[in-house]
């Protein structure tokens, strides 16, 4: 079988954000069991996102159906976000879970800790539009979020997107094999 061109894959990623995001009705899941970790979010957070990774994870388990492995914290109180999106990172590159997410207040320290792990491709987004160039273009597997630039509303919605939209590949590949060759080389 040959590979679907771009603009099928696009029309693909649209249908299937549509669906998650209110239109068509998804697909029935299948019934056979998934790979440990396929459908599974890992996600952490510290004080300033706790809130919001509640949130979260609500919506990840009820309203999306994938599993949640919470990486904490597991409270309002001071912690430094470098342990919880290391944490989420390790995660994620174990195959522990197949995406994950970090929140803080503004996302920025989180992506940079999440990015130190070796196998992780972090994006700070802001909106639908960047969620959504971070899989389709990036294969970005975990998404990073600042609970005092979202609302709980659109985090909800990237979130969906993140998880619904599937890596374009095609001329992508080369971009972030390059990315992980930088990664390796350290350079």
């Amino acid at each position: 079988m040959n590979p679907p061109d771009e603009s099928r894959v696009r029309e693909l990623v649209r249908a299937a954000v549509e669906r998650e995001l209110g239109g068509a009705p998804a697909p029935a899941a299948s019934a056979a069991p998934d790979p440990a970790g396929a459908r599974r979010v890992a996600i952490g957070a510290d004080h300033g996102g706790y809130a919001l990774k509640e949130v979260l994870k609500r919506a990840i388990a009820e309203e999306l159906g994938w599993q949640v492995l919470d990486c904490g914290t597991h409270s309002a109180e001071p912690v430094d976000y470098p342990d919880y999106a290391a944490a989420v990172g390790r995660a994620v590159a174990g195959g522990r879970a197949a995406r994950g997410v970090v929140v803080d207040a503004a996302g920025i320290g989180s992506t940079m800790a999440a990015n130190k792990i070796a196998g992780v491709r972090c994006a700070l987004c802001h909106d639908d539009a960047t969620a959504l160039n971070a899989r389709e273009h990036n294969d970005a597997n975990v998404l990073a979020l600042g609970s005092r630039v979202v609302s709980r509303g659109q985090a909800v919605r990237m979130v969906r997107l993140f998880l619904a939209t599937p890596f374009g590949a095609g001329r992508h590949e080369r971009r972030v094999r390059k990315i992980m060759d930088l990664e390796r080389s350290g350079r």
